[in-house]
């Protein structure tokens, strides 16, 4: 699977430490930063990595700052992107079972490596439900392509 990763400063350590995990785990990330713990602005990274999913160059994101906040908020203005902040496993199964999320947003200063790990392993493996939640989806897009 292809994972599109990105952090601020704040979530930079964090980013790292997942995306050397997921390499473990047999996935391909593509970085799109940032490369150190140097303030910078989420918006510049979370929208080129929700662009590279929202464009099928990624299978999904993982995007990381201080709160999860900002970046949700930044994926979610990209067309086809379906951003969720989870702070536990069952947020982000709820996340991809019924909202078919496709980029998962996580707050550093909030939750440790190892939950961090457990979100995103439950994110990538659990399955959209479809059925009623896709009408609920549709509806999501319809709004955004008008």
């Amino acid at each position: 699977m292809k994972i599109a990763v990105a952090a601020d400063h704040a979530g930079f350590e964090l980013k790292g430490q997942i995306s050397k995990w997921l390499k473990e785990l047999g996935h391909q990330v593509l970085d799109f930063g940032t490369f150190s713990n140097e303030s910078v602005d989420y918006p510049d990274f979370a929208f080129p990595a929700s662009e590279a999913v929202a464009g099928g160059i990624a299978d999904f994101g993982v995007l990381i700052c201080g709160s999860g906040t900002g970046m949700a908020i930044t994926a979610n203005k990209v067309i086809g992107i379906r951003a969720a902040n989870c702070t536990s496993v069952e947020l982000a199964v709820l996340a991809r079972q019924h909202n078919n999320a496709n980029v998962l947003t996580l707050g550093a200063r909030f939750i440790s490596l190892e939950l961090a790990e457990k979100i995103v392993e439950e994110f990538l493996m659990t399955e959209f439900d479809g059925g009623r939640h896709m009408i609920r989806v549709e509806k999501i897009h319809s709004f955004t392509d008008n």
